[in-house]
């Protein structure tokens, strides 16, 4: 029961969590939220995993946050120069 009921909440935060995506109102509200949406899936993932006796979702759950880190850091570096190949050469020789 205890379990379900947090499995509820954390439908409501990823409802929130999607909303604020949505709305923004700048690009890095969206990025946060994207984040918060990603570790929010992990959470969903673990408790399921949990109430249906599935372990491996917790693998799954790792998985998944090392891809959501990663494609953090490529929106955000996208959005700084506008493009993933920038290696920062062009700052350190000025």
């Amino acid at each position: 029961m205890m379990f379900a009921a947090a499995s509820g909440a954390i439908l409501f935060a990823l409802a929130l969590a999607v909303v604020r995506a949505l709305k923004g109102p700048t690009v890095f509200d969206r990025v946060v939220a994207g984040n918060s949406v990603g570790t929010l899936a992990i959470l969903l993932l673990a408790v399921v995993g949990f109430l249906n006796g599935r372990p491996e979702f917790l693998d799954i759950g790792i998985t998944y946050g090392l891809l959501n880190l990663i494609g953090t850091l490529a929106v955000l570096k996208f959005f700084r120069h506008g493009d993933l190949s920038h290696s920062g050469e062009e700052e350190q020789a000025q």
